[in-house]
């Protein structure tokens, strides 16, 4: 039993560390500052509810909204592609656009009275929640097109790695890549727990200096991808020399370590399709018309659709057929709508769930979920993407129950039944500790299957339509999360600031009926997914 303990622990926890590179620090620095970007989180949560007058369903749209900008990673990507010497000037720009995201954030929350005499509170914030994700999404289509680069094609002797070392080498830097993020959640986590220890005792001023001073902390992200940028230059230049001292001629050199094997030329279809599709969203976002969002997402989806088109053909029938069943069941699974805003707020109100909590629910989260990708990591490799969302659809809505009947009182009969222990905090906290681990379980076997089998001279392009295509699948999530809180309307407390008059009532009546929903169609429908490709003859990598 030991020995077997310890061949699992070795092929699951030390070969990934034996199978580490230095090539692939700089791609995983950029993923780490992605995954601390959550450090706000709980910081925006409590001042959108306590400080502005924004309903459920508006705040679903705006989820909406800040999700468009990762569907322009199709074009950010190709436009990699083309710039592949010069791609880090896009890191650049998009930490400028994070740094002004968050300064705007710090603003508000540490002088909303000077901020206020621009504009709105409210529309400081719709603002800053849209610069940050176009400044994260130019890194992000960076960082995977530094994945590619950062597997090396030459050996200590200069000679080509066969093909299977270069497959295990691409899983490996997709799978830390995953493992960056979500370390980068862990570090978040554990810094709001030291920074809201004891927070729910303090005088709401105290309070509003802690959120400062985390808006401030987050800084640091912006820092860290450029910092990953300028290491990638530098070990590139090592490498140059290296190769120089092997005998490669100037040329050879420059093709190995600056340039992939071919020449990328600009694919019309992909920046004539995201030219229109820019120019659609600015005019229905600016416009105000009707059912803007629903139009920019079809438009969205028919514009992705014929670029995932074009792209196939690049591909040979086999692999055609397993990535537009892959994606179509990532879509699908992807695309489920939650319970919105209105199930924070009532854990917060109802449950007396504090910031200090919540920190600490999130480090739980974060660490279980970091374990989570060592845990499955075999089961990732060895299982379809069908398989694993099978696994993951019913092991989720399994999950989902505890919520559910906490808001019908399951909480309080567990805790009369057992003297206080099993109260509405340790129920979260297991169903928490229990879910953690699935949540990045679906992602890795795509990645890795696009990073082994996209042509060498649009890999980045490949990246970005793909995650263009599923992070569409969000923007669904949202519009789906926007109706079912529009059917069932859930409001929190909202006060005057002035007067401190309350101006909303909270009610949150039909908060079990909205997560009954959420529910039922998180487990149909994936799985419905899942029989069509089948029926239709699709595989899934």
């Amino acid at each position: 039993m030991m020995t077997a303990l310890l061949r699992w622990f070795d092929r699951t926890i030390l070969e990934l560390g034996r199978e580490m590179r230095l090539s692939y620090l700089p791609p995983l620095m950029v993923y780490v500052a992605a995954g601390v970007s959550g450090l706000t989180g709980i910081v925006g949560t409590f001042f959108v509810k306590d400080y502005l007058g924004l309903s459920a369903s508006f705040l679903a749209a705006l989820g909406f909204w800040a999700g468009i900008p990762w569907a322009l990673k199709m074009p950010i990507g190709h436009l990699v592609d083309l710039l592949w010497r010069h791609k880090a000037g896009l890191v650049y720009l998009g930490a400028s656009l994070i740094a002004a995201s968050l300064l705007i954030m710090i603003g508000l929350i540490g002088n909303p009275t000077a901020m206020r005499q621009v504009m709105s509170a409210e529309a400081w914030f719709v603002l800053s929640a849209l610069l940050a994700p176009i400044g994260y999404v130019m890194q992000d289509a960076v960082a995977d097109a530094m994945t590619v680069e950062a597997v090396p094609r030459l050996d200590e002797d200069g000679n080509p790695f066969p093909d299977e070392t270069v497959r295990l080498m691409h899983t490996t830097m997709q799978m830390l890549g995953r493992v960056a993020i979500i370390g980068g959640t862990v570090l978040v986590s554990l810094a709001n727990v030291a920074m809201f220890q004891g927070s729910e005792t303090l005088p709401e001023a105290d309070k509003v200096a802690i959120y400062v001073h985390i808006y401030e902390l987050a800084l640091l992200i912006p820092l860290l991808s450029v910092s990953g940028v300028l290491l990638a230059g530098g070990l590139k230049r090592r490498e140059a020399r290296r190769l120089a001292r092997l005998g490669h001629d100037a040329a050879t050199i420059d093709r190995l370590v600056h340039a992939p094997e071919q020449a990328t030329t600009p694919n019309w279809w992909i920046l004539g399709g995201s030219a229109a599709f820019v120019a659609l969203t600015l005019a229905v976002g600016l416009s105000g018309l009707g059912y803007g969002q629903e139009l920019i997402f079809g438009a969205s989806f028919v514009i992705i659709g014929v670029m995932i088109f074009r792209l196939l053909r690049e591909l040979s029938d086999d692999a055609r057929r397993t990535l537009l069943g892959t994606i179509i069941v990532i879509f699908v699974f992807r695309a489920m709508p939650g319970p919105g805003a209105g199930a924070s707020w009532w854990m917060i109100d109802e449950l007396g769930f504090d910031q200090s909590f919540l920190s600490r629910l999130d480090l739980i989260t974060s660490t279980l979920t970091l374990a989570g990708l060592f845990l499955f990591r075999r089961f990732m490799a060895e299982k379809s993407i069908a398989h694993i969302v099978v696994f993951l659809t019913v092991a989720s809505t399994l999950l989902s129950l505890p919520i559910l009947g906490m808001f019908h009182g399951m909480h309080e009969w567990t805790a009369a039944a057992t003297g206080g222990l099993v109260d509405a905090r340790f129920i979260a906290i297991a169903n928490t500790a229990l879910e953690s681990p699935l949540g990045q379980v679906s992602m890795v076997p795509m990645l890795a299957w696009i990073a082994n089998s996209a042509p060498s001279h649009l890999k980045a392009t490949f990246f970005a339509v793909m995650a263009s295509f599923t992070n569409l699948a969000l923007s669904a999530s949202q519009l789906g999360t926007k109706y079912l809180n529009e059917i069932y309307t859930i409001t929190r407390e909202v006060r005057d600031a002035a007067s401190g008059a309350v101006t909303v009532a909270a009610n949150y009546a039909e908060l079990g009926q909205l997560l009954a929903m959420v529910l039922l169609l998180g487990l149909t429908l994936p799985l419905l997914a899942i029989a069509t490709t089948r029926l239709l003859g699709l595989r899934s990598a």
